[in-house]
C-alpha cells in the first residue's frame, strides 16, 4: 500500500481525511468497506476499484468514468438492480488479492469527472443510498487506521499504464529476478529499453564497449553531444538513462570470455545480442549446460548496389532446457557468419527495434504474458517480402 501517494495528492488525501478507507496498490485505487444492499435486502460491504490516471506521481483527470466493484451486484432498497449504474459483469483479478465482479458506467453530466475524490464519492452515493436508507448509521467513512507504508515496487513512480489497461496481474508474469542483456548494440538497447518496462526485479548489461556517435543513430531515445563528449561505456551510459526510471539495471563493463561467462550462472533468462561468432558459441553452449532459457538475435542487411535499396532478415530463436536442439541449425556461431548483420557493417535503427520487439514478444509468450499456439522456437522476417515466418514449433499448428 502506498501512502506516501496518497499525501501527495489533495484529492487522495481528502478521502483518506475524510475516513474512507482508501489505499494505493498496483496503480489501482482501492477503497474499502463500502456498504450496500444485495438481492436478498441484505446489508453487506463491497470494493471499489479505479485505475489511476499519474504524472509523476500527481493524480490528473480521471482517464473515465467506469469503476470495478468487488461484491455482489448493489441493489435498492426492496432488493431490485440499481439502474442507475450500467453494469459488465465479468469475475476479474486486477492485481494479487484483488478480484472483482462488476464493472460500473455513470457519467456525469459533464461527461467527465474531474478528479478522484468526486468519482469516489458519487459512486459510494449511489452504492450505499439504499444501505443507509435500511440502517442510517452504516457507512463507508469508517476512519480506520492508517499504517504508513511504501508500496514495494522496481519503479520510482507508479506503473499506472498496467493498471489503467486492467493488466497489473498479468505483468506479473513477467516480473522475473533475474536477466541478462549480453550486447548493448542496436537490437540489444532496443530490447533493454522495453525489458526495462517491465516488472522485473534485475536487470544485468554485459558489454565492453563505449558508447560512440555511431552508436546514438542506432539506440532509443537521443544523446546529448556532451554525453557523447563523455565517452561513457555502453552499459553505464544505458544503467544512467534507465535508473531515472527503476531500480535493479547492473551495468557489467566487460566482454565475456571462458572465465566471465561464469558470470551468467543462476539467470532466469538471457538476450543474446552479441556481434561476434565466438562469443555466440561461448555464451550459448554456457547456457545450454546450465539450463537456462534464452533467445539469441541476428540480422542481415544488404545493400543492392543497381537498385540502391537494401534487402534482408531479422532472426530470432529461442532455446530452453526443453527444447535446443534446433540452435545449431538456425545460428552461425562463425565469426563472419551469413546471419551476422554487423559483419556487412549496415545497421539501420528501425531494423534493430524491430529485431528487439519480436525477440521481447517471444520473451514474454515465453512467459505466458501473450497466448502462445504456435510455441515456435525460431522466427524470421523478410525484409523484401514483408514475411514473418515461424518455425521448430513445440505444438502442431492446423494450416
Amino acid at each position: 500500500m502506498s501512502t506516501e501517494l496518497i499525501n501527495l495528492n489533495p484529492d487522495l488525501l481528502l478521502l483518506r481525511n475524510e475516513g474512507y478507507d482508501i489505499e494505493v496498490r498496483n496503480g489501482y485505487l482501492v477503497v474499502q468497506s463500502v456498504p450496500y444492499v444485495n438481492s436478498r435486502c441484505e446489508i453487506a460491504y463491497g470494493i471499489l476499484v479505479t485505475d489511476l490516471t499519474l504524472n509523476n506521481d500527481l493524480t490528473q483527470r480521471p482517464n473515465n468514468h467506469q469503476i470495478w466493484f468487488a461484491g455482489e451486484h448493489p441493489c435498492n432498497k426492496d432488493g431490485s438492480i440499481i439502474s442507475a449504474m450500467g453494469d459488465s459483469a465479468a469475475t476479474q483479478t486486477l492485481c494479487d488479492g484483488l478480484e472483482v465482479q462488476h464493472r460500473f458506467s455513470c457519467k456525469p453530466p459533464v461527461g467527465y469527472y474531474t478528479d478522484y475524490h468526486l468519482k469516489i464519492t458519487q459512486y459510494v452515493k449511489i452504492i450505499s443510498n439504499p444501505a443507509r436508507a435500511i440502517d442510517p448509521f452504516v457507512t463507508a467513512r469508517t476512519y480506520k487506521p492508517i499504517k504508513e507504508s511504501k508500496e514495494d515496487s522496481i519503479f520510482f513512480y507508479t506503473d499506472s499504464a498496467s493498471a489503467r489497461a486492467g493488466i497489473t496481474t498479468l505483468a506479473k508474469k513477467i516480473a522475473m529476478d533475474k536477466i541478462a542483456i549480453v550486447g548493448l548494440g542496436g537490437t540489444g538497447s532496443y530490447a533493454l529499453d522495453l525489458v526495462a518496462k517491465t516488472h522485473v526485479r534485475e536487470i544485468h548489461l554485459f558489454d565492453g564497449d563505449k558508447f560512440l556517435q555511431h552508436n546514438a543513430f542506432r539506440a532509443p531515445g537521443a544523446a546529448s553531444f556532451d554525453s557523447l563528449k563523455n565517452k561513457h561505456s555502453k552499459v553505464h551510459y544505458y544503467a544512467n538513462i534507465y535508473g531515472q526510471m527503476r531500480r535493479g539495471i547492473f551495468p557489467h563493463e566487460e566482454f565475456l570470455n571462458e572465465e566471465t561467462v561464469k558470470q551468467l550462472a543462476g539467470f532466469n533468462f538471457v538476450f543474446l545480442c552479441v556481434d561476434n561468432g565466438t562469443v555466440r558459441k561461448l555464451v550459448s553452449n554456457f547456457l545450454h549446460e546450465q539450463k537456462i532459457a534464452f533467445i539469441d538475435v541476428g540480422m542481415n542487411l544488404e545493400l543492392i548496389e543497381g537498385a540502391q535499396c537494401l534487402r534482408g532478415t531479422c532472426r530470432v530463436t529461442l532455446s530452453t532446457p526443453d527444447k535446443s536442439d534446433h540452435f545449431s541449425r538456425h545460428v552461425s556461431i562463425a565469426d563472419k557468419g551469413a546471419d551476422d548483420l554487423y559483419q556487412s557493417n549496415i545497421q539501420v535503427a528501425d531494423m534493430n527495434a524491430l529485431n528487439a520487439a519480436l525477440a521481447v514478444i517471444k520473451w514474454k509468450k515465453y512467459c505466458g504474458f501473450y497466448q502462445d499456439c504456435c510455441q515456435e522456437h525460431q522466427s524470421a522476417y523478410a525484409l523484401e517480402a514483408h514475411a514473418l515466418t515461424r518455425d521448430e514449433m513445440a505444438r502442431m499448428v492446423r494450416t
